[in-house]
């Protein structure tokens, strides 16, 4: 993306002067430090002019936010940095560069997202496809329709992401234990996750772990942005709950990846992994709900919108279907409510109005934060 915007001001602004920072290349490994940083660009860039500082990686060089808050007050350029590390990012910029900053979360492709950039008409083979490999960009390099080309570029990335955000920069000892903790939520997305259960289950085969050690491992792969959390939110009681959160992949071609690409044992999993990350990319904000007897997949938040979400495989039984949607049915608003599954025939239900019926491939292509949905 900073690749893009470095072609856009070349074509569009001659005249402004780039620096174009990029910490994965041997070329600026000298730039170790924020002092680095920052005379760096000072040596680059005049005093005057419309000047621009494109920075990847930006977590990478220690204290990054002292040179990025001095140019900043000086007005020596425009920057714009990336970092794929959550927590050191935002943590970073939100105590150095509060005020100062826009933060743009970035996702992996969402299903529209997937056909454009992958020039695939909408139909059943590019929706399997989209469940079975996610939407990481860089498999457009790739044969979709080959599993150990799909797979060798997943545990590519997999492991340079848990290599370099987590073991190295957390200084990781217990690395099999880590590697065990992420198998552990892949296989258990849509259910609340407690610290003690996953210590105990470890435990039980074998691992000596602590509560702390759990905690603080499942924070590193948040901060790595592998995972993400997301917490018990009370609808009729309206507060947040701060324990036992459930835990989604932030792509689920790479949950899959650690799963063995077991799409027929684990495709509800998936189901709801994949509207989580419908939902997100559009801006909305997520809570489980929790009511008196139930529970509800997603509550989804923008703003002054809200909506809620069942997601399940199949409504292959009138006990599904009651939980389903009557969980829906018992929440006294007016707001939005709908069922999402991979039954052939989607619509409403007699027995519950007002609670929409979506296949998944349907509500994939529906974008639920443009006006009137």
């Amino acid at each position: 993306m900073l690749k893009q915007l470095q072609l856009w001001l070349s074509k569009n602004s001659p005249q402004a002067n780039v620096i174009y920072i990029d910490k994965e290349l041997h070329a600026f490994k000298d730039i170790v430090s924020a002092d680095d940083l920052y005379d760096y660009v000072v040596t680059h860039l005049p005093e005057q002019g419309e000047n621009y500082l494109l920075l990847d990686e930006v977590q990478d060089i220690p204290d990054y936010e002292n040179a990025l808050r001095s140019l900043h007050a000086e007005n020596r350029c425009q920057i714009v940095a990336t970092g794929s590390n959550a927590y050191v990012f935002s943590s970073e910029l939100s105590t150095r560069l509060s005020g100062r900053y826009v933060e743009i979360p970035v996702h992996s492709l969402t299903y529209r997202e997937f056909l454009q950039f992958h020039g695939l008409d909408e139909n059943d083979r590019s929706f399997q496809t989209y469940l079975r490999v996610g939407g990481l960009p860089g498999l457009c390099h790739y044969d979709l329709d080959d599993e150990r080309q799909v797979a060798d570029y997943l545990q590519g990335v997999y492991n340079t992401i848990l290599m370099r955000d987590v073991i190295v920069r957390e200084e990781i000892r217990n690395v099999p234990f880590i590697e065990n903790l992420a198998s552990f939520v892949a296989d258990n997305i849509g259910k609340l996750i407690s610290v003690r259960n996953i210590a105990n289950t470890m435990k039980s085969h074998g691992e000596k772990v602590s509560e702390i050690l759990t905690a603080t491992y499942l924070k590193y792969l948040c901060g790595a942005l592998i995972i993400t959390p997301v917490s018990r939110y009370d609808i009729h009681g309206k507060r947040i709950f701060e324990q036992n959160n459930k835990y989604y992949f932030t792509d689920h071609g790479l949950r899959n990846l650690i799963c063995g690409f077991n799409l027929r044992g684990s495709i509800e999993k998936i189901v709801e992994n994949v509207v989580w990350h419908h939902l997100v990319a559009q801006g909305f904000r997520l809570n489980v709900g929790i009511l008196r007897n139930g529970e509800v997949d997603f509550v989804a938040t923008k703003g002054d919108r809200k909506m809620y979400v069942q997601a399940t495989y199949l409504l292959g039984s009138e006990n599904t279907i009651e939980r389903e949607f009557g969980n829906l049915q018992s929440i006294r608003d007016n707001y939005p409510k709908y069922v999402v599954s991979l039954d052939p025939v989607s619509g409403g239900i007699p027995e519950y109005p007002g609670i929409g019926h979506l296949h998944l491939r349907e509500f994939l292509k529906t974008d639920f934060s443009a006006p009137g949905i």
